[in-house]
């Protein structure tokens, strides 16, 4: 049985009746890209024509070394952590700019209050503001982040039940993940 992978992908596409094109972001578990169509069309039934502007195969974040396991795999206590893998997504602004620019980030943290606390030192989040119109995350935080979500949680249903994200500290010289920006067509997954 080959290893699952974990697979966060931007998401983007223009519902019926908007004005501008959507965007959200998906996690899911397979074993390629295409994998993730069908899970794509249940976690956004409403998108229309929906389409990837980003994606990337999670391996590795801040140092630390992330697979899938079965739920039934037993883990072994050496590799086990308290850590978790959250995503974050920082809002911000220039000035006399009509837009809010998002960065979105992946961080490793026992807990929100320290991933938070990690993604306020970033440079989006020092110099995406200026008064009266500050970088956020989400208020019940105390800071302002526009969302937080470890990623375990919002996976789907049947993939929380089938699956744990682990976590383990790297050894050795860990390259960084490969993003694949650019627009692709689901339908150009699906024929592939």
């Amino acid at each position: 049985m080959t290893e699952k992978k974990l697979f966060m992908v931007l998401l983007g596409c223009k519902p019926q009746g908007r004005n501008t094109e959507q965007h959200d972001i998906f996690f899911g578990i397979g074993d390629s890209l295409r994998d993730m169509v069908p899970q794509i069309e249940a976690f956004w039934k409403d998108a229309g024509k929906i389409h990837i502007d980003c994606w990337r195969e999670v391996t590795t974040v801040d140092g630390y070394s992330i697979t899938i396991k079965s739920r039934t795999t037993p883990i072994p206590p050496s590799s086990s952590t308290d850590e978790k893998l959250f995503f974050i997504n920082l809002g911000g602004y220039k000035e006399n700019d009509f837009e809010e620019y998002h960065y979105k980030m992946l961080r490793i943290a026992r807990e929100k209050g320290k991933a938070i606390q990690d993604a306020m030192q970033t440079a989006f989040y020092k110099h995406m503001s200026f008064k009266g119109a500050e970088s956020h995350i989400d208020d019940k935080y105390g800071v302002d982040v526009d969302d937080i979500y470890e990623i375990q949680d919002i996976l789907s249903p049947e993939l929380k039940e089938q699956y744990k994200i682990c976590v383990e500290k790297g050894t050795g010289n860990i390259m960084e993940d490969e993003l694949h920006p650019g627009y692709t067509k689901i339908s150009d997954l699906v024929t592939r």
